[in-house]
């Protein structure tokens, strides 16, 4: 399977590097360059959740998890620790395509990763929430000041919020304007998104509104 989609990637223009497994994995990723990790939950040594963990410990690469079918803890597991989405085995080449090119397309304008910036001054390009400020030109996030570091799809989740204040947003919507899933969507890839983003910028800021959504408060 992974020389398959190997073959099949690069027949589509990416250029690929693959590993046979999660510690060969971990050290094809620290020699840097990559624009975009797809990690089997299932990788011998080290598994796909715990590379994603050291992945996420020193980078915000986007990345797409597989699970194989029915293994719906692999799957939430996976998101828990980092990963931006996941497909479920058997995958066909252009879902797994379409996945990859959405995730590049959030991460086209990424936050800064590591950057010690100033906040914005200057309200107009900005997006302020009480303390929460959002640098609409650069891209960056501040907490009281302090920079906070976002993968580029908590980045777009934060900014669909941002463009609806106080407005209740329902999952199949965040799961379309933000992963461009359909209806047939999982509504958990939300759910953890949102917790992650709760943990970095403070657990009140995003309402859940039982039965319907969330919402940003204002």
């Amino acid at each position: 399977m992974r020389r398959s989609f190997g073959v099949a990637l690069e027949r589509y223009g990416y250029q690929v590097r693959t590993a046979a497994d999660g510690l060969e994995g971990l050290e094809l990723f620290r020699e840097g360059g990559f624009d975009l990790l797809v990690l089997d939950v299932m990788l011998p040594g080290l598994d796909g959740i715990g590379l994603c963990r050291r992945v996420r410990e020193t980078s915000l690469v986007p990345v797409l998890m597989m699970s194989a079918r029915g293994d719906g803890l692999d799957a939430v597991a996976g998101l828990e620790a980092g990963a931006d989405d996941y497909v479920v085995k058997p995958v066909d080449t252009y879902v797994l395509v379409a996945r990859i090119r959405s995730l590049l397309r959030r991460a086209t304008y990424p936050p800064a990763q590591g950057a010690e910036r100033a906040a914005p001054e200057q309200e107009g390009r900005s997006l302020v929430f009480g303390d929460l400020a959002i640098d609409t030109g650069g891209m960056e996030v501040f907490v009281s000041g302090t920079p906070v570091a976002l993968t580029p799809t908590e980045l777009k989740l934060l900014l669909e919020f941002a463009a609806h204040p106080g407005i209740v947003l329902e999952r199949h919507t965040l799961l379309r304007n933000v992963w461009e899933y359909g209806w047939d969507g999982d509504s958990r890839v939300v759910d953890l998104c949102v917790q992650r983003l709760r943990r970095k910028l403070g657990r009140d800021r995003i309402e859940t509104v039982r039965g319907f959504g969330y919402k940003l408060k204002r």
